[in-house]
């Protein structure tokens, strides 16, 4: 019997057996099945970087930073050490970066077998892996569609570690953990991008510009690095609360035009249907997630936090009454993010008002309507809102 005309998962087919139909062996165990599972990609990170050392016990670390083109940001985003990582909730602008640069100009991974060539760097990335005695780095970009959109980075605490063979398994891992993380980016990137049309529906009845979203995203994302460590937000969680963020009206949909529109202060009624917008949100959210599947997405919930819980205020005076410990931290970060900016722009019915005079206002209402390490989070950090203001200033047009 010709083993080629056995079918179905051949593996030998005994011809010297009296029995026509094929043996089958199902001893060998795919090492990379778990990445088939529901594990979230910080953990199938560790599980490859698990399986990498069994090969090359010198791999103390890998870490991914990603990069916002409009703000011209590196930021990390995931990692998996053996050690306490030294580079998370941090970020740099890759302008600033001359190393950094070189590679996507080459347009090839970079090895550095003795990282000491950088000891006189100033950097803060450079100091912090200094501080862990890392000695030898492998970076490879990373391309979404032809498009940079990170580094990839493999780190050592030896020196002279990378040499081709290991290179050659390196190449390959790099590409597997590049496609999960593209594969999780995409899905994220999908849902917000549908979502974000629907709300732009919203941005253009409204009296929000798409300035307004980036800046009070990007302060959300400000707050979210600040509080991260009593919280317990990790860099992923920071960068959804981020992306979700511009999101937060998506429900002013389903409220008619005579209403959101109108020029006027509304009556009870009125404001009393404008308050459905929060619920109306999550509502929409969960239609979305369902018809596209995405019932189990792994950060929907944030994505509903914020739709649902942005007006809420400590005090339980807010849209739905919940109180302090009941709001999740991210409709927190929402809240003071967007009335920061809605005070600092310039509105039909007001002028904009100075930064530190929206401070001393967000500080009067800590405990009542905002919360304390929010409001403190974002007064703390003058020097980037300033930065962020100037970058995603209004137009002509807002």
């Amino acid at each position: 019997m010709n083993p080629l005309t056995c079918r179905t998962k051949w593996i030998n087919c005994n011809p010297g057996s009296s029995e026509t139909a094929p043996t089958y062996m199902f001893e060998h165990q795919d090492v990379l099945a778990a990445l088939n599972g529901k594990l979230p990609l910080p953990k199938k990170i560790e599980y490859v970087h698990g399986l990498l050392k069994d090969r090359f016990d010198f791999i103390d670390r890998i870490s991914v930073a990603i990069y916002d083109p409009k703000t011209d940001l590196l930021k990390t985003f995931l990692h998996s050490s053996d050690s306490e990582n030294p580079l998370t909730l941090y970020s740099a602008k890759l302008a600033d970066s001359s190393s950094m640069q070189e590679i996507l100009t080459v347009g090839r991974p970079r090895v550095v077998n003795d990282l000491n060539i950088f000891s006189k760097a100033r950097t803060e990335h450079t100091r912090r892996i200094a501080s862990l005695k890392y000695k030898s780095s492998y970076t490879m970009p990373m391309f979404m569609n032809g498009e940079f959109f990170g580094f990839l980075f493999f780190n050592s605490h030896q020196k002279n570690v990378f040499d081709e063979t290991t290179l050659h398994y390196l190449d390959m891992v790099g590409h597997l953990v590049s496609l999960l993380v593209i594969h999780d980016m995409s899905t994220t990137r999908s849902l917000y991008a549908i979502v974000k049309t629907a709300a732009n529906m919203t941005l253009h009845r409204d009296l929000e510009t798409g300035a307004h979203l980036d800046r009070m995203s990007n302060f959300a994302r400000l707050i979210a690095k600040e509080v991260a460590k009593k919280y317990r937000l990790n860099d992923e969680l920071v960068e959804h609360i981020f992306l979700f963020s511009p999101l937060h009206d998506i429900g002013k949909i389903g409220i008619s035009d005579s209403i959101l529109l109108k020029p006027g202060k509304l009556t009870k009624a009125e404001f009393d249907t404008m308050k459905t917008h929060a619920t109306k949100g999550g509502d929409i959210i969960d239609m979305m997630l369902k018809n596209l599947g995405l019932d189990e997405f792994p950060h929907a919930e944030i994505l509903r936090n914020i739709a649902r819980y942005h007006h809420e205020a400590i005090n339980g005076s807010g849209y739905n009454g919940l109180t302090d410990e009941e709001i999740p931290i991210e409709a927190k970060i929402v809240a003071v993010a967007d009335v920061f900016d809605a005070l600092t722009s310039v509105r039909p019915y007001k002028e904009a008002w100075s930064n530190e005079r929206a401070f001393v206002y967000l500080k009067s209402m800590v405990g009542s309507k905002f919360d304390k390490d929010c409001v403190e989070a974002l007064m703390n950090c003058r020097a980037e809102v300033e930065d962020i203001q100037l970058r995603f200033k209004e137009d002509n047009i807002g």
